[in-house]
C-alpha cells in the first residue's frame, strides 16, 4: 500500500519553479560507474527520436544487453536503431517493434509479444502526442489526446503489470515501469474537472483550448497513477513518473509544422528547452519530481477516484480492474 502524501508541492509546481529549473539546474546524467545494465533488458515506446532515441542511447552507454523500441512507424525505428549502433556496444543487441497507441490492438499485440522475452528489467513509456486541433480516435470515439496520452497509456501499463510480475524470478527483483509525464500536468486549469462523467465530457467537440488540454491529459496520468500505487506494491513493479522538462526536439507539436506559430515556437525552444540529450538524463534517472498541486488536495482526491471508476468501465474490454487486483496480490495467487 502506497504511503499518503504529507508534503506541499504548490510551490514545487508552480511556473516559476519549473522556469527556475529550467534556467538554472541542468539534469546530472547517470554515469555507467555508477549504474551497470549488463544482462538486463529495456523496453522504450516512442523512441524513433528526441527524448526517446536519447533515452535509448544513454541506457545502451550503460550497458544494457538487450534494448526493444517499440514505434509506430517501424522504417523510422530502424533508421533510428542504425544511428544507436554507430556507438558500438558488442554485448547489446536492438529489435523494433510495433506499436501504434492510438490502437487498442495494436497494444494487446505488442503486451503478447512482450510474454515472450525471458525478462523485462525496464520500461520506458515515452509515446505521446500534442493534437492542436481536435482530433477524434474513430475506433473508440474519444479525443486523440485524452485517448493517446492517458487511456492508451494506462491501458499498456496495466496490461504489463503481469508480464513484468511473471519476470520477477529470472530478474531477482521487480522491473522498473517509467512512465513519461510533463511539468505542464501542473499548469492546466482542466475546465471539465467537475464533470460527472468525466471521459464523455472530454470527448465533446467545440471552443477547446488544444495545448490545456495536452495539460489535462498529463494531469489524468497522475491521477490514476496514484490509484494504481495505492493497489500494485512495489514487490510486483516499481511504478514512477517523471519529466523531461521543456525539450527542444522535431518529435514535438507536429500540428504547428509548416505554420508560422511552429517557426517562433521553435526559436523559443531552441533559446529556453534543454537538448534532448539532456531531457533523456530524467527518464534514465526515472525519478520523478512531486506531482502536480491538485493530486494532493481533497478535490484532486474526488477526481482521481472519479476518473479510476470510469477508466476501469472504459477499458473494461481488457479486463484491467482484475488484473491490477491479480498484480497486487503479494503473495502470487489469483
Amino acid at each position: 500500500m502506497a504511503q499518503k502524501y504529507d508534503i506541499s508541492p504548490e510551490k514545487e509546481g508552480s511556473k516559476l519553479q519549473f522556469f527556475r529549473r529550467q534556467f538554472l539546474e541542468t539534469p546530472k546524467p547517470v554515469k555507467p560507474g555508477e549504474v551497470d545494465l549488463t544482462g538486463k533488458t529495456a523496453l522504450v515506446t516512442g523512441c524513433n527520436g528526441g527524448v526517446g532515441l536519447e533515452c535509448c542511447r544513454q541506457l545502451r552507454a550503460l550497458g544494457l544487453s538487450r534494448l526493444i523500441l517499440a514505434v509506430r512507424d517501424t522504417d523510422k525505428g530502424q533508421r533510428a536503431v542504425d544511428d544507436l549502433a554507430k556507438a558500438p556496444h558488442p554485448h547489446s543487441t536492438m529489435e523494433v517493434w510495433k506499436l501504434d497507441m492510438s490502437s487498442y490492438e495494436s497494444i494487446g499485440l505488442l503486451v503478447e509479444r512482450a510474454k515472450s522475452l525471458d525478462r523485462i528489467d525496464i520500461v520506458v513509456l515515452n509515446a505521446a502526442i500534442t493534437r492542436l486541433n481536435w482530433t477524434c480516435n474513430q475506433a473508440t470515439g474519444h479525443e486523440e489526446n485524452i485517448q493517446v496520452n492517458y487511456l492508451s497509456t494506462m491501458l499498456l501499463t496495466t496490461q504489463l503489470l503481469p508480464v513484468l510480475k511473471s519476470k520477477i524470478p529470472v530478474q531477482a527483483g521487480p522491473s522498473r515501469l517509467v512512465i513519461v509525464t510533463s511539468d505542464a500536468a501542473a499548469w492546466t486549469t482542466f475546465p471539465e474537472q467537475d464533470e460527472d462523467p468525466l471521459l464523455p465530457a472530454l470527448d465533446k467537440p467545440g471552443k477547446i483550448d488544444m495545448t490545456n488540454r495536452h495539460f489535462t491529459s498529463k494531469l489524468m496520468q497522475l491521477f490514476f497513477l496514484q490509484e494504481l500505487a495505492n493497489r500494485v506494491p512495489p514487490t510486483t513493479a516499481i511504478i514512477t513518473a517523471t519529466t523531461p522538462g521543456l525539450v527542444h526536439s522535431t518529435m514535438s507539436t507536429r500540428d504547428l509544422q509548416g505554420t508560422v506559430a511552429g517557426f517562433f515556437s521553435r526559436i523559443a525552444l531552441r533559446l529556453i528547452g534543454y537538448s534532448p540529450e539532456v531531457g533523456a538524463r530524467q527518464l534514465v534517472d526515472a525519478s520523478a519530481e512531486t506531482p502536480s498541486p491538485i493530486v494532493y488536495q481533497p478535490k484532486g482526491k474526488l477526481i482521481s477516484e472519479r476518473l479510476w471508476r470510469e477508466t476501469m468501465l472504459e477499458l473494461s474490454f481488457a479486463n484491467v480492474e482484475d488484473i491490477i487486483r491479480q498484480a497486487g496480490n503479494i503473495d502470487g495467487n489469483n
